[in-house]
């Protein structure tokens, strides 16, 4: 690539990111921006012309490098830039605002964070850095996150992981730049079509960490025809040559487009089934192949039951229907407490702004998740897909209120305990429980029932035919 780790001239800023065997979204830690310094900083700002994106990234890099590397609370890092930005009478969503002055400036009071939390400075070569960051992702396999998403899962421990150095591109270079997460599939309902999210002038972290609502991925074919007709052709030819849905994250660097990675997309039990059969008609995979692909014991879960359309019940807030089902349980707004209630029997539905990777044993002790922020991309979208769980994120309307323990919509109050129910197949939400009927079994259905007979695979009996 013509640049060089440590230049003032030409330098190289990588990714340093995980490389696991078997798919693990959310749960190993990634640092992007690694090799800037004070001075590298500045030659990066010469080299673009751009001081802004120069000093964000520079900001970006610190604030990850501290918290996921050096060990830094998140929360003091985050009070570090609440209080900067209350003696700038800015709010956190004013942070845009800031320019590279401002941002240098919080860059040192975040660097006079780790001096004080770990005794050290933080480091200025790039080398160091590198040596730290490898080391760090490779400690992430053993983060708790981590092990209880390989439980979960029932993911070997001594799999490991690998680390992958990556030559970083900027999506954070304006509004001809950008990021993206998309599936060459819909993974709720199995529909060939690209499904997905990006985000204008912002990195990988922004998207997933469910901290802005993205922009749906129809909406990069009005925006950038010529990116949106080479992202489509790109999704066929991973897709041919995987032989199964993609996960694919991607950046636009001032007009180009690179793909980052690639992997089997996290998909629901839905969805599973028509992408299996699909790919049969299709030629990429055999009728054996896709029996193998189906979690047959878990074929009940499509018979739950569904909002009775005639029953006339009004929802009292909407957001993005991100993972298919229904859930009705009691409003817990902590992942201990779902933990608690859950393991009492009792139903819950995790409410929260967003959800992190950390939140992952809360999301599997709970019937279904809401969320007022984030896309359909998002951590709390990912994962509660792959668990089975409804989930509706992006919900606007609703207005958390953490420290006492209620949401608001409108002038109602919906306070802990109180019972919800959501839809994640339309994103609505509703007030207690609401009548349902009982779906019939679908025509991918039976046709998948037919191939595992024909082959001899078990299926649960109350579904033989």
């Amino acid at each position: 690539v013509g640049r060089k780790l440590g230049s003032v001239h030409k330098p190289l800023l990588v990714s340093v990111r995980s490389g696991a065997p078997v798919s693990m979204p959310g749960m190993m830690d990634t640092i992007l921006n690694l090799g800037l310094n004070d001075e590298i900083v500045e030659a990066l700002a010469k080299e673009t012309g751009n001081m802004s994106f120069a000093y964000d990234t520079y900001f970006r890099f610190v604030h990850c490098f501290s918290r996921i590397v050096l060990r830094v609370p998140r929360e003091k890092l985050d009070e570090a830039v609440e209080e900067f930005l209350r003696s700038r009478s800015f709010s956190v969503l004013d942070f845009s605002k800031l320019s590279h002055e401002d941002l240098k400036e919080l860059i040192w009071d975040l660097k006079k964070v780790v001096r004080r939390e770990t005794g050290k400075r933080f480091p200025e070569d790039p080398k160091d850095q590198l040596k730290e960051a490898i080391e760090a992702v490779f400690r992430s396999w053993n983060n708790p996150r981590a092990k209880a998403y390989r439980k979960l899962y029932k993911i070997p421990e001594d799999l490991c992981t690998a680390v992958i150095i990556q030559a970083m591109v900027f999506g954070n270079l304006g509004q001809n730049s950008g990021t993206g997460v998309c599936f060459t599939r819909n993974p709720s309902t199995g529909e060939k079509e690209l499904y997905g999210e990006f985000l204008i002038n912002a990195q990988g972290e922004d998207i997933v960490a469910g901290e802005r609502t993205p922009i749906p991925i129809h909406e990069l074919k009005r925006r950038f025809p010529r990116i949106y007709k080479e992202l489509l052709n790109i999704a066929g030819i991973l897709e041919k040559h995987f032989k199964d849905m993609q996960d694919i994250e991607f950046t636009i660097q001032e007009g180009k487009l690179y793909i980052l990675q690639t992997r089997p997309g996290k998909r629901t039990l839905k969805a599973s089934i028509k992408i299996a059969i699909d790919m049969v008609k299709e030629g990429l995979i055999t009728e054996r192949e896709a029996i193998e692909r189906v979690d047959m014991s878990n074929l009940s879960q499509l018979f739950k039951s569904r909002i009775d359309p005639h029953a006339g019940i009004k929802p009292i807030a909407r957001g993005l229907n991100a993972s298919p089902g229904i859930a009705t349980g009691k409003v817990v707004f902590t992942v201990r407490d779902a933990e608690v209630y859950s393991s009492k029997g009792e139903p819950v539905i995790l409410v929260r702004p967003e959800t992190k990777p950390e939140d992952v044993r809360g999301i599997a002790a709970s019937v279904g998740i809401l969320t007022t922020k984030g896309g359909m991309t998002s951590h709390a979208a990912v994962v509660a897909r792959g668990l089975g769980k409804p989930a509706v994120v992006g919900a606007k309307d609703v207005k958390i209120d953490l420290d006492n323990e209620l949401f608001k919509v409108n002038n109602l109050i919906v306070r802990k305990f109180d019972i919800i129910t959501i839809d994640g197949s339309t994103g609505n939400i509703y007030l207690g429980r609401v009548p349902t009927i009982k779906p019939e079994i679908p025509p991918e259905v039976r046709k998948l029932l037919k191939w595992a007979k024909k082959y001899g695979k078990q299926v649960p009996s109350e579904l033989r035919i």
